[in-house]
This record gives C-alpha cells, sequence and structure tokens, in this order.
C-alpha cells in the first residue's frame, strides 16, 4: 500500500484531468475543501450504531447512513463539486450523461442548483418511476436503445452534435473528489476508525473515500466489496491491468463490466482488499437490514453488511468498523420478481 503523497490538485478538481491517473492523489486538506465548496447543498448524513450487526459480527458497527442523502444516495457529491468548478462556456452549453439511476437523479439535481441544462439519456425500457424521479430534478430525458451501452452512445452522439459536456458516472477526478466528502465525514465523526467497508461498481466512491481515510490514518484499512456476479475490479486488481468481464449481476450499482483507468489506479494504490459474494447474499442482506435494521437500502447499499453477515471481513474481534450504505434508492419492481432456487 503507497500512502498518500502530496496532493497534485488545485483545491481538488481544477487542471488534474490533463494529469496521468497514476498521480491522482488527494489528501484531507483537499476534501475539507471540497466539502466546503459542496456543503450548502448536500446534507452531512449520520453515522449509525448498529447493535444488530456489532453483536453478530464482534466488531464495533457503525453504518454510514448515506439513503438520508439528497436524491437518495451519494451520487451528488461528485457532479456538485464537477458544476462548481466548471467553467461558465461549459455550463452555458449544458450537460448530459446517461444511466437509469442515482448517476442520472444527482447529476440532474446538481445541475438545477447551478443552473445548467442536463440531459440524460436512459434505455427505452427505463422504469418509469426512475424516468419521473429524473425530470422530477429538472432534466431532460432522452430515451434511446434498450440497454445502457446504447445509451451511452446516444449521450456521446449529443456531446458531438450539440456541445454538451458529457459527465462519467465513475471515472471523473472532480467526481471522485466530490463522492470522496464521504469519507471525510466518517473520519471527522470517528477518528477512531479502524476499517471501512465500501461497496465498488466503477469504483468512484471507493475511490474517494479511500484516499480520505487514508490520510486521515494510513493504517486503517478500506475493504471493498463486489458481487461475484460482476467482479470488475477484483479481477481487474488481480491481473494487474484493466479487464472487462462477463457481468451477470443484476444489482443496478454494482453492474460494471469495466471499471474506469482512475479508479483503477486508485483502488490499486489505496484499497487493501476487495472481497465478493453472489447477488443472492447481497439481496438476502438487504431484506435483513430493512427488517433488523430498520433501514431502506439499494442493493449495493447491502454488499457491506453482506460480507460482514458471511465472515468475509477479517479483522481483529472489537475493530471499529464503518460500513457505508451508499443509497436508499430501492428498485421494489425487481425486488418483487426476485426468486431465488
Amino acid at each position: 500500500m503507497v500512502r498518500p503523497q502530496r496532493s497534485v490538485s488545485n483545491s481538488y478538481g481544477v487542471g488534474a484531468a490533463t494529469l496521468p491517473s497514476m498521480t491522482f492523489t488527494l489528501t484531507l486538506d483537499d476534501f475539507k475543501q471540497v466539502r466546503a465548496r459542496i456543503g450548502g447543498h448536500i446534507k452531512h448524513t449520520p453515522l449509525l450504531t448498529s447493535r444488530q450487526l456489532s453483536e453478530r459480527t464482534g466488531f464495533d458497527v457503525r453504518l454510514k447512513a448515506e439513503m438520508f442523502q439528497r436524491v437518495g444516495s451519494y451520487k451528488i457529491r461528485g457532479p456538485l463539486n464537477k458544476f462548481a468548478l466548471m467553467p461558465e462556456e461549459q455550463k452555458k452549453r449544458g450537460v448530459v450523461c446517461s444511466s437509469a439511476g442515482n448517476h442520472a437523479q444527482g447529476v440532474a439535481l446538481a445541475a438545477k442548483i447551478h443552473g445548467i441544462r442536463a440531459v440524460v439519456c436512459m434505455a427505452e425500457n427505463a422504469t418509469p418511476a426512475k424516468i419521473a424521479a429524473t425530470k422530477g430534478y429538472g432534466a431532460e430525458v432522452v430515451l434511446h436503445g434498450t440497454i445502457w451501452d446504447e445509451a451511452n452512445e446516444k449521450a456521446k452522439e449529443l456531446v458531438r452534435s450539440q456541445g454538451l459536456t458529457y459527465v462519467h458516472p465513475f471515472d471523473d477526478e472532480q467526481l471522485i473528489a466530490g463522492q470522496g466528502t464521504l469519507g471525510l465525514e466518517i473520519v471527522q465523526d470517528w477518528p477512531e476508525v479502524d476499517a471501512v467497508i465500501v461497496p465498488i461498481g466503477g469504483g468512484g466512491l471507493i475511490s474517494g473515500v479511500s484516499m480520505a481515510v487514508k490520510s486521515h490514518n494510513p493504517k486503517a484499512r478500506v475493504i471493498g466489496v463486489e458481487s461475484s456476479d460482476g467482479p470488475a475490479m477484483k479481477k481487474s486488481v488481480e491481473a494487474g491491468h484493466l479487464e472487462t468481464i462477463d457481468c451477470k449481476t443484476i444489482i443496478d450499482g454494482l453492474r460494471v463490466r469495466r471499471v474506469g483507468e482512475i479508479t483503477f489506479s486508485v483502488v490499486q494504490r489505496f484499497v487493501d482488499e476487495i472481497v465478493a459474494l453472489p447477488d443472492r447474499e447481497i439481496f438476502d442482506a438487504m431484506i435483513w437490514i430493512m427488517e433488523r435494521c430498520k433501514l431502506v437500502v439499494e442493493g449495493a447499499a447491502a454488499a457491506p453488511v453482506a460480507a460482514l453477515m458471511h465472515g468475509l471481513v477479517k479483522l481483529p474481534a472489537g475493530s471499529r468498523v464503518a460500513v457505508v450504505l451508499s443509497g436508499g434508492n430501492v428498485n421494489l419492481d425487481q425486488l418483487r420478481s426476485l426468486k431465488w432456487n
């Protein structure tokens, strides 16, 4: 593990996009500056004590309840930072992203706050509730294709035809800096934390959180959790280079065929371990959290709890463990239709 080095940023994130990703490192001071920049528009979400998980695991477990964040997930943090730093010329042209989930809503609300036109491309089979939620935050929704990849191609077409700025869902240094303010809040609220467990999709969240946690205490462990039905980051780290996988997970926030170049580099340097377990066990944990902790969480948010419940996190007894519940935007139709063998 490489310890955090001096930041290459300019109060993060201006200018860094032109630097090689291997140089991308943020300090706690960087995250404090980002938090000051976006703090007026986000909630400092609570770190809740979990007696149930603590008794079950033998650790002192606390839950970072990001389902109470605006738009119901951490995904507003990054776009708020990116748009605050965006040149006026780009703001006037507008932004575009492709997503049917939390990224869409985060971009939509952050753009509305900054007075920026936002276009969100979704597949034509996106759920009406997600379309309505994204429109409700002020974005224009363009339906195209039947899968994310086709919607993403439409977004890139709009970049070319309308001059919109593309907002990547995870492989963007300014977004990562914003998402990392979640980690800053953890170490501010619980300076003695020994380990932080974070779900991994494309890697934007764990990239930011890991740098914030390691800047506070290089000895604190950061553990990522993926679905074993789509472990793109784990496979890449094990191979030592980016891998494109056949991703079979049905959990939206964990469903990525290929992680980002920037996020891969950060995870290589700052994340201690990645564990993976099947969708079924993650969904079981999702129901357990709702029943026992009385918290509504989406599938990706349940992954770290599932890892704890199944003994995949190896730490000394009594360790102080923060678990990132990344969001609470549950796809109820999917939940109702699940049938396990």
